[in-house]
C-alpha cells in the first residue's frame, strides 16, 4: 500500500492481523524526488556557467542506467562528472535498489544503516528527509523480505483496478455487503 497514514489506520482497524507491505515503487518514486531536489539545490547554488551541465538533464538524473540511450549516458556521465554532490545522491541512489534483495530484516537493516550514514557528511538534506521517513515506516519496509510478501505488484494492480471497475459500475447502490462480495468472487472461475 501507500504510506498514507489514513490507509494504515484504515487497514489496523478493519484487518488487524494483515501484513502491511509498502509500495516498493511508491518509496523509490520519493527518492527520485530527493534525487530531483539536490538537483535543484545544486542548480541555484553554482555559478551561471556551470550550470550547462545540470540544465535539461533531469530526465537523464532520474532514469536508470540500463535505460538510458548512448548519448544519455554519455550526458550523465558529464553530470556526474561535473558535480559531486549529484554524483553522490546518484550513487546513493543506485545503492538503494540493493535494500529490495534482502531475505532478512537484520541484514535489510544493517544495509539501511550503512545506507544512512553514508549520509553523514554529504549536506544532501532532502537525502536526510528520505531517510527519517523510510525510519518512520520501516516496519512496513521490512515487511517486504519475507518470502510470503514478496508479491507480483502487476497482480496487485490489477486487482485493484478490478475493485475500481467494480465500484464505478455500482455507483448508487448502498449495500456495503454485495460490493464486498462482487470483489471476492472477481478471480473465481467461472461455472
Amino acid at each position: 500500500m501507500d504510506m498514507w497514514k489514513p490507509f494504515r489506520k484504515s487497514t489496523q482497524a478493519h484487518a488487524p492481523n494483515a501484513s502491511i507491505l509498502f509500495d516498493k515503487f511508491h518509496i523509490l518514486r520519493h527518492l527520485g524526488d530527493a534525487l530531483d531536489q539536490v538537483r535543484k539545490m545544486e542548480y541555484a547554488r553554482i555559478t551561471v556557467s556551470q550550470r550547462k551541465f545540470i540544465k535539461g538533464q533531469k530526465y537523464v538524473l532520474l532514469s536508470h542506467r540500463k535505460n538510458l540511450t548512448s548519448e544519455g549516458i554519455q550526458s550523465l556521465k558529464l553530470l556526474l562528472k561535473a558535480n559531486k554532490r549529484l554524483n553522490t545522491a546518484y550513487i546513493l541512489l543506485e545503492s538503494f535498489d540493493q535494500l529490495w534483495t534482502y531475505n532478512s530484516e537484520v541484514w535489510a537493516r544493517k544495509f539501511f544503516d550503512n545506507w544512512n550514514v553514508q549520509l553523514r557528511w554529504q549536506r544532501l538534506a532532502p537525502y536526510e528527509k528520505f531517510a527519517s521517513m523510510i525510519e518512520r515506516h520501516w516496519d512496513g519496509i521490512s515487511a517486504y523480505c519475507k518470502q510470503e510478501n514478496k508479491v507480483a505488484l502487476g497482480f496487485v494492480e490489477g486487482f485493484n483496478n478490478k475493485i475500481r471497475v467494480i465500484q464505478r459500475r455500482a455507483y448508487g447502490l448502498r449495500d456495503e455487503e454485495y460490493l464486498k462480495l462482487k470483489i471476492l468472487t472477481t478471480n473465481l472461475p467461472e461455472l
